[in-house]
Formats: C-alpha cells, sequence, structure tokens
C-alpha cells in the first residue's frame, strides 16, 4: 500500500497502475493515440508533432530515399538547425565541415520533402525545443517525438513527449506512427513553497541527488505538487527537460490556467471556435484521483537550497552549502565512480564547492535560454561587472528570444556587465559547434548534462540554475546566490 509519510524525500512502490479504476494523465494521452495494439508487444502510436533538426535526420531521409517513398504528413514535421550552428556570425558560411554539411543536407531534405524549415537566417530559427512552444506548436494532449533525447522538455504542456533513434525517425516520416511499449508510471510531488534563491533548475538537480541519474529509469514521470503548479511555463520546460536526465522515458505536468494562457495568441495556437473546442479537451488532462502509479516520490521544497554538480552525471549533485561526498558517506557500489569523476573534474572528498574558481559561464540551451532566464540574470548582474578571467556566454534558445532581449534593453546590461550576448543555437551545451570549452577549464552551465568532454575534450561542467551561474560569473568562483539576493 502506498503510505505517504512527512520525510523531506520518501519513495513508495505501489500497485500496478490502473488498480485504482482512474486513469493517470499519460494514461489518457497513450490510449487515445494507440492506432493497434499487438499481442504480447508494442502498441503502434500515433505521432502528432515531430519535430527535426540537422544531426539525426540526415540518414532518416536517405532511407527514405532509397525505398523511394516521400514523408508521410509533411506538414506534421517542423524543422530546424540548432545543434551545429554558430553563435557568432550566423550569416557566414559554418567554418565546421561536418555542420556545414549537415544543415546543408537539411536545407535539401526539407525542400525535396515539403517540410517547413526555420533555418538560419529565419525570425524563427532556434533550438527545436524551445521554437516549439513559443510558437504554440506544443500543446496539450499530443505525442511528440524528435530525435534528440530532450525532445521530454514539450511534456511540460501535458503531452506525452520523448526522443527517438534515427530509425524510429524514418519510421515517423513514413507512416506518422511509432511502435512504442507503454512504460512504468511515476508521480513526484514537489509541495511547499520554494526559498529565495531557488529556481526550477534547483529543484530538478535536488531531485537527480536524491533518485540518481538512473532512478527513474523505465518509467514516464508526471511531476505533480503544489511546488510544481506555481511555477511558469518556463520554469516546468526546464523540470521536464531533465526527466531524462532520471532515465525516464519522459515528464509531463497536467496543463492548468498557466498553461493555456502561455499558449493563447501564439502563432500556431488554436483560434475562435477552435480554441474553445480545444479547452474543452486539455481541461481533461489530469490524472483522476483514484488513478494509481507504479511509484510515487514526495519532496519537500523547503529542503531544497541552490544546487550544483561535482561530478561526471546530473546526479551527482549537492546544495552548494554543502561538501562533496566522500567514499566514506556512499554506496559501495558508488565508489569506483565517485572517485573516478573526481579526478576527472580535480575535485576532493569532503572539500566545499563554495569558492571554486570557475573559468567559463554558459547561460542557455533548450535548458535554460527561455527569456524568462535572461531576464533573471539580467535582473541579478544589472549595475555589476563580472570578474577578472571569466568568460561568460549568453545564448538565446530562438531568434524570438534574441529579438525580445534586445527590445527590452538586456542586451545592454549583459554588455555593460562584460557579458556577451550570442546568436541562438545549443551552443556550449555540447561539443558539436564551434563553441567549445577548453581542456581543464571549469564551466558553470545551466545545461543538462555534465558528461566527461560533453562541453568540449577535458572539459569540466558544473550544472547549475541561471542564478547561481550568475553569482559565479560576478564573483568568479562557486557562490552561494543567495548571500547576494537583496
Amino acid at each position: 500500500m502506498n503510505t505517504r509519510t512527512h520525510h523531506t524525500y520518501s519513495d513508495s512502490s505501489v500497485p500496478p497502475s490502473g488498480g485504482g479504476g482512474g486513469l493517470t494523465l499519460f494514461e489518457k494521452i497513450w490510449n487515445k493515440h494507440i492506432v493497434k495494439t499487438i499481442d504480447d508487444g508494442p502498441s503502434v502510436l500515433y505521432i502528432d508533432k515531430h519535430f527535426i533538426h540537422e544531426v539525426t535526420s540526415p540518414q532518416a531521409f536517405t532511407g527514405l530515399n532509397k525505398r523511394g517513398i516521400k514523408v508521410f504528413r509533411p506538414r506534421q514535421v517542423v524543422a530546424t538547425a540548432d545543434h551545429n550552428v554558430p553563435t557568432i556570425d550566423q550569416h557566414l558560411p559554418i567554418k565546421e565541415e561536418l555542420g556545414r554539411l549537415q544543415v546543408e543536407a537539411l536545407i535539401k531534405n526539407c525542400a525535396e520533402h515539403g517540410i517547413e524549415l526555420y533555418g538560419l537566417g529565419h525570425k524563427y530559427q532556434g533550438i527545436v525545443h524551445v521554437i516549439g512552444p513559443e510558437l504554440g506548436i506544443t500543446q496539450p494532449g499530443m505525442t511528440i517525438v524528435c530525435g534528440d533525447s530532450h525532445t521530454s522538455t514539450h511534456g511540460a504542456f501535458g503531452s506525452i513527449a520523448f526522443g527517438i533513434g534515427t530509425s524510429e525517425v524514418e519510421m515517423v516520416f513514413a507512416s506518422q506512427c511509432l511502435l512504442q511499449s507503454k512504460p512504468k508510471l511515476m508521480r513526484i510531488r514537489v509541495e511547499g513553497e520554494l526559498k529565495n534563491g531557488v529556481l526550477s533548475k534547483d529543484i530538478v538537480l535536488y531531485i537527480l541527488s536524491k533518485i540518481t541519474a538512473s532512478g527513474a529509469t523505465g518509467y514516464a514521470v508526471e511531476f505533480a505538487g503544489s511546488a510544481i503548479h506555481s511555477l511558469s511555463m518556463e520554469a516546468r520546460m526546464t523540470i521536464c527537460n531533465m526527466s531524462i536526465e532520471m532515465g525516464a522515458r519522459c515528464g509531463l505536468i497536467a496543463p492548468d490556467e498557466t498553461t493555456f494562457s502561455y499558449i493563447k495568441g501564439r502563432k500556431f495556437a488554436p483560434e475562435a471556435e477552435a480554441w474553445d473546442k480545444k479547452m474543452h479537451e486539455w481541461t481533461k488532462l489530469f490524472s483522476d484521483a483514484d488513478a494509481v502509479f507504479d511509484k510515487e516520490i514526495f519532496i519537500n521544497a523547503a529542503d531544497i537550497e541552490p544546487m550544483i554538480t561535482y561530478g561526471t552525471n546530473p546526479g551527482m549533485g549537492i546544495g552548494v552549502s554543502q561538501k562533496i561526498p566522500t567514499t566514506a558517506t556512499i554506496n559501495e557500489n558508488d565508489k569506483s565512480g565517485l572517485a573516478k569523476s573526481l579526478a576527472y573534474m580535480d575535485l576532493q572528498q569532503g572539500a566545499p564547492i563554495i569558492g571554486q574558481k570557475i573559468d567559463y559561464v554558459f547561460i542557455g540551451s533548450c535548458t535554460n535560454s527561455r527569456i524568462e532566464d535572461l531576464r533573471t540574470v539580467a535582473s541579478f548582474v544589472k549595475g555589476k561587472k563580472k570578474a577578472a578571467g571569466v568568460e561568460v556566454w549568453i545564448v538565446p534558445g530562438s531568434k524570438q528570444v534574441e529579438a525580445q532581449a534586445i527590445e527590452e534593453g538586456i542586451d545592454k546590461i549583459f554588455e555593460a556587465a562584460g557579458f556577451t550576448l550570442r546568436q541562438p543555437g545549443c551552443s556550449a551545451c555540447l561539443g558539436m559547434n564551434e563553441d567549445k570549452i577548453p581542456a581543464g577549464k571549469y564551466c558553470i552551465s545551466t545545461s543538462n548534462r555534465n558528461f566527461e568532454g560533453r562541453q568540449g575534450a577535458g572539459a569540466r561542467t558544473l550544472l547549475a540554475s541561471p542564478l547561481t551561474a550568475a553569482a559565479a560569473a560576478i564573483t568568479g568562483v562557486v557562490t552561494d546566490v543567495r548571500t547576494l539576493l537583496n
């Protein structure tokens, strides 16, 4: 039986979902999209929206061309260039050959198959998981896929959204369907009020520190609770974005008035009678009171402080005021991993993380590159100067975010602080473009992964919220941002 506790962190295994008779949010969407169920096998799942970019689509298009077939429903495919694009001088040819060839292939393939492309120079270009929501393409109740693991971002709108491999990209191109097995279901409740200086990035890093980077493997995770539903849509996207870092198949949050207000009036949002019809459907998208999850986890929001990672996976995180773990305080199975990670990071067991010198600060990625993130950083750094010896890159998630930042004068605040506002792209989240962190250098990053070499060969990444990253930019070291807030 599922027993609630008052502990800061607890989890409970319960009977398989459905035992209570009601349906979870996930099941309501999943069931509606089943085209066919294969006996003792996966389901044929209909896909509403398919996002593509230049890295995982070329081979899929080649597969179609070899078979002599076209994309089945091109109007349900949305393309952009993001992973390999430069974030300065985007009007010039891409210097890195692989990136240039992939972007050129995307342009050619989209033209041949009648797919809308928001490429370099287009006013809607940007990171795929930023442009979908801001254009109103992402909507509640949808099934959404992309050849990118952080497709889970779109689940913040109450949709089933997940990353797929290249062969699956081809499958969706050809049929607008996908073979999928239903995952187990988990609900993570975060209840209470967040403390000053704590953002949604801290919530998700805290959860990861508790359940580890494999703690949700095999599950679809619904995030719920008062702390979650008090968040803006931008903040909810950050939470769902990093559900994949727990090993989850996807993450989702039930839509509410915050969701509907965000969508209304956007470029591809429904209008007039179509809006009323959608609202009738969307307001039913929540987990029934008697719905049963395979596992439930409860988090006390008041116990979360600004978080930062110290190791080489997103689950290796601590509160900024805490000390790096030691082999004496962790499970036997984790000891070799801790030693290996700290050797790569050149950090010491039992040492405080506060005061660690930082060389680079990267504020961007599909996790934290929206206008709200930039506004938060600008508000904090206004009137301040970056520390000597620290290079700060601010990379907006889209051309629309970039334009808004300039319109609001945020670019001038960054310029005065010594920060560089670049052009949209995935940038220093991953070492697939020109924005790499040099070997041995420390970078506080608002992105989602701190794997060895993720930001460049030998680069050392510490994941944190935009506020914590901004504090390090000003002080030059890992800092508890709460000490700098008014």
